[in-house]
């Protein structure tokens, strides 16, 4: 049984990719049309995909690239060379440009004076030598990055599809959903204002059906109905982010697994007593071997608890009642006291 809970544990990990992202069809379906339609017009164009963390987006564009160059073979289409970068991972922002034009024109070299940017903007400026030259997805995730530490080369980087002959698809990923707001004005202004795509965070019904689905390789039950309805629940009112919602399950069987070794330790240092008499509390029978609603509560609550709320409690109690004395003074509309009054109400 402990085998076959290790093996749960590996398919709800963070890392473990799913055969389908269910609950994101629509999202997919409209970065794809984007990109095919700029395939087949041979147009340049970019997309900025936003969202919070946890919603299904760098999942979602590992899916839509393997769709669009299976498509592109199948429809006749030159399969458009693919270039993956997470930006946060750049040890200088400006180095996209130099992985853009490695993909663009691999084995290149960049005169001393041109910077790889240049280089760029020259290149598709200019008639390409060759007719039916390839068009190039670039995924670019965690764009936050770039927000954050250079905006020039966020720019820069959207600017790159606005060129006559620019072959670029650009899709954008990060969790900024306020971007719209704070950059698409001046990308607007510059002419090459993105398509804005935006991953709502998941609902409790969404959430549920995801973890349903992973569980679907699992032979046999391991959590009980009640006890993922739960989890679904609280991650989606507190944040909607699915990752959450693994961590707390895995959280979950973990707790359980314990209480499996815990079972299985004192059946064998025991052996004795259960030939003569078994005791229901350590027999491992189909009920306890599944996560039910009181593993996951004890999950959730590790996973939600305040870090404030765990150090005021692991306080002594004189310690506790000096800081309820000092929280019902201040609640009596005072900014400031002395120690004396702590004291006082301490005492009191």
């Amino acid at each position: 049984m402990l085998k076959q809970v290790s093996a749960v544990k590996e398919l709800l990990h963070v890392s473990t990719a799913p055969s389908s992202a269910v609950c994101r069809e629509d999202e997919q379906k409209r970065v794809f049309d984007f990109c095919k339609a700029c395939i087949e017009q041979e147009k340049a164009g970019s997309l900025y995909v936003c969202g919070c963390p946890g919603t299904g987006k760098s999942l979602s564009m590992e899916k839509v690239k393997q769709c669009l160059v299976d498509w592109a073979k199948e429809a006749g289409f030159q399969p458009p060379d693919v270039l993956t970068m997470n930006c946060s991972s750049l040890t200088k922002t400006s180095e996209i440009f130099n992985k853009v034009m490695e993909k663009n024109q691999p084995g290149k070299k960049v005169n001393g004076s041109t910077s790889p940017l240049k280089h760029l903007q020259n290149l598709y400026s200019q008639q390409p030598k060759s007719l039916g030259s390839k068009m190039m997805l670039i995924i670019a995730d965690e764009l936050d990055y770039l927000i954050t530490k250079d905006c020039a080369v966020l720019y820069d980087l959207f600017m790159l599809t606005t060129f006559p002959f620019s072959r670029c698809i650009l899709i954008g990923v990060a969790n900024a959903i306020d971007l719209a707001d704070r950059f698409l004005p001046r990308l607007k202004s510059l002419n090459c204002k993105p398509m804005v795509i935006t991953f709502r965070a998941y609902s409790k019904d969404q959430i549920l059906r995801i973890l349903q689905e992973r569980l679907m390789a699992v032979p046999h039950t391991v959590f009980h109905p009640q006890a993922l309805e739960l989890c679904a629940r609280k991650v989606a009112a507190a944040s909607g982010d699915m990752r959450k919602a693994l961590c707390v399950c895995r959280s979950a069987i973990e707790i359980l697994e314990a209480e499996l070794r815990e079972s299985t330790s004192i059946l064998t240092s025991d052996k004795e007593l259960s030939q003569q008499k078994t005791a229901p509390t350590c027999i491992i029978t189909i009920e306890n071997d599944i996560v039910r609603i009181d593993h996951m509560a004890v999950a959730l609550s590790k996973a939600f608890r305040s870090p404030t709320v765990d150090t005021i409690q692991s306080l002594p109690q004189h310690q506790q009642m000096i800081l309820c004395a000092a929280v019902k003074f201040f609640r009596g509309g005072k900014k400031d006291t002395t120690v004396g009054e702590v004291c006082f109400l301490y005492l009191k």
